[in-house]
């Protein structure tokens, strides 16, 4: 699945991922390939991208995810 981080500043990451864990606001949550459509809130804390080539991480102060057609965006503050 495509992955998109975009912080007001500039696009941090957009690549392909297998799999996204995200600090919501309620608890951390992942995606996984072919998720269902969803729109949700972060908070602080990091972002793990696993990717075939190994893991990265990003911090974030919050913000919004969008899931919908196997593509993730992330509006990171």
């Amino acid at each position: 699945m495509n992955l998109e981080i975009i912080t007001p500043d500039k696009t941090i990451y957009n690549g392909d991922a297998d799999l996204v864990q995200l600090p919501g606001i309620d608890g951390s949550f992942e995606i996984l390939n072919n998720h269902a459509p969803m729109i949700s809130a972060l908070s602080a804390g990091k972002i793990k991208v696993k990717k075939p080539s190994g893991e990265e991480f990003f911090e974030v102060k919050g913000g919004v995810i969008e899931v919908l057609k196997n593509k993730i965006l992330v509006l990171a503050e």
